[in-house]
């Protein structure tokens, strides 16, 4: 079978990287993929928001199945192109998309079917964002409507934060077009888990649960980005929250989506926080996290291509979806001064040190492969992921492997899983 990967992320390199060890798949292609991936799999330099280009591409080279790995390209309606056109296709549908590309959409479908998440107010005014905010408590966090590659969300401590955050959102246009509305909502107080699920609209799977590290430096200081690290299973996620979350969040959404006329198939990822009132919902993705996916996909034992299947074709409740008995890390290696302003361009050495590791896998984000060279091509540009019997022993491969990469200005958080 060939299968095409549409995206060119770490996200991504986990997926095909996945997908290479499947007897079921015969040839591996990537648009636009990057250095690492470009070692498994033939990438062309499509961008992925490119719907006609990546449809040209898929048909020149009679691709047999598509994976519609980010998120960008699913609001486009990536997924339902390939439909229409009668090619097997793994995403949800740019009607079930909205989940994330909308989060005022989401916000009022939690409230419509009472899934918990925090209280909010939305906003399309500046002005009348800014009244409202001079009227609450503080903290609260601000969050664009729209997609904003992770980074949309502003958690605002004082009412000077949160009116500078309304401003940059939507006066300055920090996110373009994706601030056009605002999330204004309650400031929820616990700890951070993910848990991510394969879905066919009716059945409902969840994956192991991960737990990543959004800000930029090591105690949760500095800006948030598309996530520094992660580890999976989280250290906090108990059966019992599992059972919770499963009958009050992870049946009700995918419930709530059919009766919306909004079929959600392929992978929903869930971004909880668990307070004392119990799990509620930060927000929804409609794809694979990352790095989430970089520690998730390495414990997975299931063939991805009979579980991709199962989601396609609608019958996800016929097949055993089985985990490894072990945990992963994944620690980021950045281009120093991301998520604002880095340098591109750096050969990165000591990869050659790793290869052939037990337990290890380095996850390309952001690089180019020139003249056999890799060279840094992004903010995230490496996702060094050990597994190990537990999360302590894959931690230390994990710390242990990055430390014999280098490239200019590298930059990586030293704290990732310790708490």
């Amino acid at each position: 079978m060939k299968v095409l990967v549409v995206g060119g992320g770490g996200r991504e390199h986990a997926i095909v990287h996945k997908l290479s060890l499947s007897d079921r798949v015969s040839e591996l292609f990537c648009t636009p993929g990057n250095g690492g991936i470009s070692d498994i799999a033939t990438c062309a330099p499509i961008k992925a928001t490119d719907l006609t280009g990546v449809y040209k591409y898929a048909t020149e080279n009679k691709v047999d199945m598509v994976f519609v790995a980010s998120d960008d390209p699913l609001a486009l309606g990536m997924v339902d192109m390939f439909e229409k056109e009668g090619i097997r296709v793994f995403g949800p549908s740019k009607e079930a998309s909205i989940l994330e590309s909308s989060k005022v959409f989401s916000k009022n479908l939690m409230k419509k079917y009472n899934i918990p998440t925090a209280s909010y107010e939305t906003f399309d005014n500046a002005g009348k964002a800014i009244e409202y905010i001079r009227s609450i408590d503080m903290p609260v966090a601000v969050k664009a409507d729209g997609l904003a590659l992770g980074k949309g969300a502003i958690m605002a401590h004082t009412h000077d934060d949160a009116v500078n955050a309304i401003r940059s959102i939507m006066d300055d246009r920090q996110f373009g077009d994706s601030g056009n509305r605002i999330v204004i909502e309650e400031y929820l107080v616990g700890r951070e888990v993910t848990v991510l699920a394969f879905t066919d609209g009716r059945t409902v799977v969840p994956m192991v649960s991960s737990q990543d590290h959004k800000r930029a430096y090591d105690n949760d200081e500095g800006l948030n980005t598309g996530g520094m690290g992660a580890i999976s299973p989280s250290r906090i996620y108990t059966k019992e929250l599992a059972d919770i979350c499963m009958h009050s969040i992870f049946r009700p959404t995918i419930e709530a989506m059919m009766k919306e006329g909004r079929k959600f198939k392929g992978v929903i990822y869930f971004e909880l926080m668990i307070t004392k009132d119990g799990p509620k919902v930060i927000e929804y993705n409609a794809r694979f996290g990352d790095p989430e996916a970089q520690v998730v996909l390495p414990l997975l034992k299931t063939d991805l291509m009979d579980i991709i299947d199962a989601v396609i074709d609608e019958r996800l409740d016929e097949i055993e979806i089985e985990w490894h008995d072990k945990a992963a890390a994944c620690i980021v290696a950045a281009s120093g001064g991301y998520p604002v302003d880095y340098i591109k361009g750096y050969e990165i050495e000591g990869l050659q040190n790793i290869e052939g590791a037990e337990d290890v896998f380095v996850y390309h984000a952001g690089t180019l492969k020139e003249n056999g060279r890799y060279i840094t091509n992004g903010g995230r540009v490496l996702g060094v992921t050990a597994t190990g019997d537990d999360l302590d022993s894959a931690l230390a491969k994990a710390y242990s492997s990055i430390e014999k990469i280098r490239f200019t200005d590298m930059h990586y958080r030293r704290d990732i899983g310790k708490k």
